[in-house]
């Protein structure tokens, strides 16, 4: 996807929530966002969003003296998921289609993203998931492919969603028990997407093979990704990417069998795959 004139708008909002989250002082907010503003209107409208975004985030933590920007608020992320993980567990365990269940508990996570023009509310969203259709449905044709599957990568979006992305991991590997799984982070800090730090100290390691793809951005850039990264990409046999970063990065696609798993949070986005903002999208391309 290519950035439109409303991504504009959302970056440099996003650069107000920016200082907000760290605190900052009226003269260290002047000097992001305008950085910000006097970058984009520059922007190269053949990039996609995140690969817009990615160095102006980049900008602001120098500018904040953070190395990590949104490193409190992914703490506290990561501690809201934990509270709902043994009901989703459950649910998952006692559904009668498991791996609808499962699909639903990974998706509803990526209502986490600090990044979005609209606010997350995770209690609200886990109450309502199993009751709530996918918009977009491609659940019976992802089961089919999973039976002639034996490698999985699994592309990762926000922190706090990978450990609801774990829990499916792991009852997909109950399902399918010779799947290869490999679960794929951001290669830097980069608002409140998952890196290795975080997938470590969630101990992912221990359910399935982890992999920093090298990519800077908010979203999985092939072009930027490193040997290893590209190599399993091309290689697969199916990939599901989590959250609108990856659609974004990855649409059009460049190979078959990518599932895009995500909550619509803006209207771009929407426009894109033709539902209403809110919808949550299981598509297999």
């Amino acid at each position: 996807m290519h950035i439109e004139n409303e991504c504009i708008g959302c970056i440099i909002a996003q650069s107000g929530r920016v200082c907000d989250a760290i605190g900052a002082d009226d003269a260290l907010r002047e000097k992001i966002v305008s950085f910000v503003e006097t970058s984009l209107s520059t922007a190269d409208f053949t990039l996609s969003p995140p690969v817009i975004a990615a160095p102006l985030y980049e900008q602001m933590a120098f500018f904040a003296e953070k190395t990590d920007l949104y490193d409190e608020q992914k703490t506290h992320a990561t501690l809201q998921a934990q509270h709902y993980l043994p009901f989703l567990r459950e649910t998952i365990e006692q559904s009668d289609n498991p791996f609808m269940a499962l699909l639903k508990t990974a998706v509803v996570g990526n209502v986490i993203d600090l990044a979005a023009e609209v606010t997350f509310d995770l209690h609200g969203a886990i109450l309502s998931v199993f009751d709530t259709p996918f918009a977009h449905d491609d659940a019976i044709k992802l089961a089919e492919h999973f039976k002639n599957t034996s490698t999985l990568l699994y592309i990762g979006d926000n922190t706090g969603e990978h450990l609801f992305d774990a829990l499916a991991i792991e009852h997909l590997k109950i399902l399918y028990p010779h799947l290869k799984i490999t679960y794929m982070v951001r290669g830097n800090f980069i608002i409140n997407d998952v890196t290795l730090k975080e997938a470590e100290e969630a101990k992912m390691d221990q359910i399935c093979t982890l992999m920093d793809s090298g990519v800077p951005t908010p979203g999985f850039v092939y072009s930027l990704a490193s040997p290893e990264a590209q190599k399993l990409f091309d290689t697969a046999d199916l990939i599901i990417a989590k959250g609108m970063g990856n659609y974004e990065c990855m649409s059009p696609v460049r190979r078959k069998n990518i599932c895009f798993l995500l909550k619509i949070k803006c209207s771009v986005v929407s426009r894109s795959l033709g539902r209403e903002i809110g919808s949550i999208i299981c598509k297999l391309d």
